[in-house]
C-alpha cells in the first residue's frame, strides 16, 4: 500500500477495533520496553509526548522518567513545534487538543538525548508515517538535533513497509506494545 492517506485510514480502522482497556493495559508495558534505551547514566534530557486517545499512553512513562531525567514535551504554535520542560504535571490543553507544557523557553534541539516519538504507523525498518502536518520531521531536521529516535506504537500500527520520502526522518528503533 503506497498511498499515505489509505494507510492512515487502514491504521485508524485497526485502532478503532482496539478497546480502550486493552490500549491502557498494553501502554503499561511501555516503561519496561523503553528502560533499556534510557539506562545510560550520561543521558540527561528525554523528549516525550502527551498521548492522544489513539496513541500508547505516556503519562505513566513521563512520571517514571521525570524522577531520573529532564523531560521535555512538544508545544505547537502555528507551523512550528518546539519542546519545553515538563514540570510536575503542569500541562494545558494546546493545539489539536493535546496537552502541552507551560514552560517559558523552548529547549535547544541539541540537548535532547533520546526522543520518544508517536506516529500513525511505522515500518519495521524505522520509517514513520505521521498525521500529515510534518511537525516531527521538521523538528528532527533542525540543526543540532542528534537524539536517539524511538518510534512508539501499538502492534496494529507496525507495518512491513511504508512509503518513505526524502524529508521523512527514520527512527533508530521502533517499540510496539
Amino acid at each position: 500500500m503506497s498511498d499515505k492517506r489509505k494507510i492512515r485510514s487502514l491504521v485508524r480502522e485497526r485502532l478503532l477495533s482496539l478497546p480502550a482497556c486493552e490500549r491502557d493495559a498494553r501502554s503499561m508495558l511501555l516503561p519496561g520496553k523503553i528502560d533499556k534505551y534510557v539506562a545510560d547514566a550520561n543521558l540527561r534530557v528525554i523528549a516525550l509526548y502527551a498521548s492522544l486517545p489513539d496513541e500508547p499512553r505516556t503519562q505513566q512513562l513521563i512520571e517514571l522518567l521525570a524522577g531520573r531525567f529532564t523531560i521535555v514535551l512538544p508545544r505547537v504554535c502555528g507551523d512550528v513545534m518546539d519542546f519545553y520542560p515538563y514540570v510536575n504535571g503542569a500541562l494545558q490543553c494546546g493545539a489539536f487538543g493535546i496537552d502541552e507544557p507551560l514552560g517559558e523557553e523552548p529547549v535547544s534541539p541539541d540537548i535532547i538525548d533520546v526522543a520518544i516519538i508517536p506516529g500513525v504507523a511505522f515500518s519495521v525498518a524505522g520509517c514513520r508515517l505521521g498525521r500529515g502536518k510534518g511537525y516531527y520531521d521538521r523538528y528532527m531536521s533542525r540543526e543540532g538535533f542528534r537524539a536517539f529516535k524511538i518510534g512508539v506504537c501499538f502492534a496494529e500500527q507496525l507495518l512491513d513497509e511504508l512509503p518513505c520520502e526524502s524529508h521523512d526522518i527514520m527512527m533508530d528503533t521502533v517499540i510496539y506494545v
